[in-house]
């Protein structure tokens, strides 16, 4: 090996290194990155008395008791803002909530036709937002059916 390729080599190595590091899944500061259909637990500033969500259609939030954590639900695709106010109204706080897709569900688009599977390993089909809506309602139906029947078994 040459030896001017070395400090190319080097610098190509620490450039792999540090874009390894910076692709991982760790949050961007002032941002809440949550999944749709699932729920994070997160800190609340200190002296928050009242939570306001920007668009509650994105995300719903919750404040636990004893005012030190709230628990933040993803309810719809897309990006929405979260404000702290103390007891006399002013802000203390403001996050962004990204609300993302899962990254278990495979997407199959059949022209304007979309439907969704939750694979992991075995693909089954699951209800996600912007599915095809007789798909969406199809499988909507079918889970609130079971449902109605695990309640209607556990009763007897």
């Amino acid at each position: 090996m040459s030896p001017r390729l070395l400090p190319f080599l080097a610098l190509v190595a620490g450039l792999a290194l540090t874009s390894g590091a910076a692709a991982g899944p760790a949050e961007r500061t002032g941002v809440l990155e949550i999944t749709l259909d699932q729920a994070k637990v997160a800190r609340l500033p200190a002296g928050a008395t009242t939570l306001v969500v920007g668009n509650p259609a994105i995300a719903d939030v919750t404040m636990l008791k004893g005012g030190v954590a709230m628990v933040v639900t993803g309810k719809g695709y897309g990006e929405t803002n979260l404000i702290a106010l103390d007891a006399q109204g002013n802000i203390i706080d403001e996050k962004k909530i990204d609300v993302e897709p899962t990254r278990s569900v495979l997407v199959v688009q059949r022209g304007d036709a979309r439907e969704s599977y939750w694979c992991n390993p075995v693909c089954m089909p699951t209800v996600q937002l912007g599915d095809e809506n007789k798909v969406f309602s199809d499988a909507s139906g079918q889970v609130q059916a079971h449902s109605a029947l695990a309640q209607g078994g556990a009763s007897k």
